[in-house]
């Protein structure tokens, strides 16, 4: 289990900030955060012997960027609600942190 635990968040134009509780903070991109979605639609699934299969990716519009929501799960992740209606992917606060990197 992490010791990760948001603190605060807040979207300014088109990024997501995240402020970690220890004062950590992470920048994350909407486009970047939307691209590495871990939903089974959009990530795949795998089976047993670590074939992963994925369904048909639909065409990504200019909405598809546009954060309408971003709900916490737990104390672990968050459920981010696009303009295109998808709203499938939980983001564990490991993979927030991990996008974040690098970001500035």
């Amino acid at each position: 289990m992490s010791d990760l635990v948001i603190k605060n968040y807040d979207v300014i134009n088109d990024i997501l900030i995240i402020k970690w509780e220890g004062d950590a903070e992470s920048y994350i991109p909407l486009k970047k955060l939307r691209e590495n979605c871990p939903c089974a639609g959009c990530a795949g699934e795998s089976d047993v012997f670590g074939n992963v299969f994925k369904g048909k990716q639909p065409k990504r519009s200019e909405v598809s960027f546009q954060l309408t929501n971003l709900k916490l799960v737990g104390y672990y992740a968050v459920q981010p609600f696009w303009g295109d209606r998808h709203n499938t992917g939980i983001y564990r606060y490991e993979l927030l942190q991990s996008l974040g990197e690098g970001e500035s």
